[in-house]
């Protein structure tokens, strides 16, 4: 009976040991991270709006209009953006006088209570990622590379090592020209990856599925700390989506980004001013080939609708670009598969903008196309081409991005594969054009564009 009683005993033991332990994730694989993003991502993010100064309740409202009116389209990351840890930041630019940092022990920046009040008590945004997550919408957060200056200046300790602290892992050299928080973290140091480590490891533990991180690309290419960071992705166990910021990224480091990166910006930040979209349209010319399932060339935010409310750049207004402008930048931006995230505040939707967010067809090409190919580019004409990888469908956008009033633009079908007579539909209104065979023209106005699908007919 004793020898029972002591079995019984062992295994209660056991039985309590196995549930309360925390087990560890194995690591992801090599180039597991391609399959997170196999389509262009899409969402909100709150920079073009709310700048650094963003709080809980408007970051609540932009996730409770999409999950009510964007999320059956395919819309479905809400990203806090920049400083979210700083208590004091302000409106058209950054504090960097006195800034009232929160970090904790580790050296790792916490959410600002008085911005978001659901971070109390050590949570951080754990209950916020947790009431997005329940409207079937997934959570990202913002950082910037490197290690807090606050953190090296009080010698910190770096979680998971033997009594390394953060100032034996730092360089104030390469430090991030426009954003003085942090310093470089040396890759060859010991205590460099376990840094980058303990912060994923808490990011996995609030229910980050997204991350943007800030200064990896541009003017510098920082290619030691982009490792450090996939190492750190890949070992937390959390499946996180990797944006690098901001542009332009290196086209010579194209491989080394898609071999490490989900997205990652060509561009400076994109505002609503028409050079902004005439630079895309040269940027994006060379990245054409390394658009690919699961590494998407990013165009930056889209700054439709209500911009800065509380932003960088400019009052309190809605886009200032023309209607056909609009309907350019959407054209491009999903012909080209780039990420699609709106910098605007959602609940603060006009008809006209929720209509550039929830055509159906025009998504549809956005996450089933593939061979997006540049036909020509050239005298402001501009002609780009993908097909639907399910039905076989083309489709074809043409832009004129010059000041001429109107301009006459043809496609030769037999450069899109077409040998027999076609059927063409406008995407944006639904109405159907006609039939075409050998060629298909259109007279496109000033900073417009036509997006198109093309049936071969029997």
């Amino acid at each position: 009976m004793k020898t029972n009683r002591a079995i019984l005993f062992l295994v209660i033991i056991i039985l309590l040991t196995s549930c309360t332990t925390k087990k560890e994730k194995a690591p992801f694989k090599k180039g597991e991270f391609k399959t997170w993003a196999k389509t262009p991502p899409m969402g909100w993010n709150s920079w073009d709006c709310y700048g650094p100064t963003v709080e809980e309740h408007e970051v609540k409202a932009n996730a409770d209009y999409m999950a009510t009116h964007l999320k059956e389209f395919g819309w479905e990351y809400i990203v806090v953006d920049i400083r979210w840890f700083v208590e004091n930041d302000k409106a058209g630019g950054y504090n960097q006088t006195n800034p009232r940092y929160v970090i904790d022990e580790y050296g790792r920046y916490l959410p600002a209570v008085n911005r978001f009040p659901s971070a109390k008590d050590g949570k951080g945004f754990t209950e916020l990622a947790k009431y997005i997550h329940q409207k079937g919408l997934k959570f990202g957060i913002h950082m910037m590379r490197g290690i807090p200056k606050v953190a090296v200046e009080n010698k910190l300790p770096i979680k998971g090592t033997n009594g390394i602290t953060a100032d034996q892992i730092y360089s104030p050299e390469n430090q991030c020209e426009w954003l003085k928080d942090n310093y470089t973290i040396v890759a060859g140091k010991e205590g460099a990856q376990a840094y980058y480590n303990s912060i994923f490891e808490l990011y996995a533990e609030w229910g980050v599925d997204f991350i943007k991180v800030d200064d990896l690309s541009a003017p510098i290419y920082h290619k030691d700390e982009i490792e450090l960071i996939r190492k750190a992705i890949d070992h937390c166990g959390r499946p996180i989506v990797l944006s690098t910021s901001p542009g332009p990224t290196p086209i010579n480091s194209a491989t080394h980004v898609s071999e490490n990166a989900n997205m990652w910006r060509m561009v400076n930040d994109v505002w609503d001013s028409w050079w902004h979209i005439q630079n895309l349209f040269k940027v994006s010319k060379k990245w054409y080939a390394y658009n690919t399932a699961g590494t998407w060339p990013d165009c930056d935010m889209i700054p439709l609708g209500r911009l800065s409310i509380r932003g960088e750049r400019g009052a309190d207004r809605m886009s200032s670009l023309t209607k056909e402008e609009q309907y350019t930048l959407m054209t491009l931006f999903t012909i080209f598969k780039s990420p699609l995230f709106f910098g605007e505040d959602l609940p603060s939707n006009d008809a006209f903008t929720q209509l550039l967010l929830t055509n159906k067809e025009v998504l549809k090409m956005h996450s089933e196309s593939t061979d997006v190919r540049l036909l020509f580019q050239q005298e402001g004409k501009v002609a780009i081409t993908s097909k639907n990888k399910n039905t076989g469908e083309t489709y074809l956008s043409l832009f004129n991005i010059s000041e001429k009033k109107s301009l006459e633009i043809t496609v030769n079908l037999a450069d899109l594969s077409l040998a027999k007579n076609v059927k063409i539909i406008n995407m944006w209104s639904g109405d159907e054009i006609g039939t075409f065979k050998d060629s298909f023209t259109q007279n496109i106005g000033a900073h417009a564009s036509g997006l198109y699908i093309i049936t071969e007919l029997k």
